[in-house]
């Protein structure tokens, strides 16, 4: 296997610096010269090989938001039933408090005025709510497709308000309610 070059093992150590940036300091705080401190780099070395801070923070979003997953969607890659999905979204890699909900405020502000962050988001949750949709046609093939897509959009609309909601609203009651929830709606389907 060919060894990366150094370019890519500093853009790659550049990109981490900037998602645990944004963990500890909010999309505001992540300043140029804070990420360039969290990668032990100069400013100019972080300008050299990642471009200006637009730049930075859609490579981020991108990684942040695709890596480990088909790139369509937020859900890992691999998730091919909807308790798969299920699992994800109301589990604790999903729903655990800490600094990638930070991270996620952080690219959800961003995106408010710079296009390219949000049409990633956008693109992001709404790939989630199209595989969650093709999960649900596949295990509930009497459904119309428009009763999939609405209620994969209230799956996607539930797993985020309780994941939102995680960091400030720490017992596990929460998250059992929102998969609860979740999983009523999805049973209207059989119906």
């Amino acid at each position: 296997m060919p060894r990366p070059s150094v370019a890519d093992e500093r853009t790659r150590q550049i990109i981490d610096a900037t998602i645990a940036t944004i963990g500890a300091h909010g999309i505001t705080g992540a300043s140029l010269d804070r990420i360039a401190e969290q990668a032990g780099m100069s400013r100019g070395h972080v300008r050299h090989f990642v471009g200006n801070r637009d730049d930075l923070l859609r490579e981020s979003a991108r990684r942040f938001y695709f890596e480990g997953t088909d790139g369509t969607s937020i859900l890992p890659s691999g998730t091919d039933t909807i308790g798969a999905a299920m699992a994800y979204l109301f589990g604790p890699e999903f729903t655990e408090p800490g600094s990638d909900n930070a991270v996620v405020f952080g690219f959800v502000e961003a995106a408010r005025t710079n296009p390219a962050i949000a049409e990633l988001l956008t693109a992001a949750y709404a790939g989630t709510e199209t595989l969650i949709a093709d999960l649900l046609a596949a295990e509930y093939p009497a459904a119309s497709r428009s009763a999939c897509t609405s209620t994969a959009y209230g799956v996607v609309a539930i797993a985020l308000h309780n994941v939102f909601l995680s960091d400030i609203e720490t017992s596990t009651a929460g998250t059992d309610a929102a998969r609860d929830a979740a999983e009523r709606l999805i049973g209207t389907l059989a119906g």
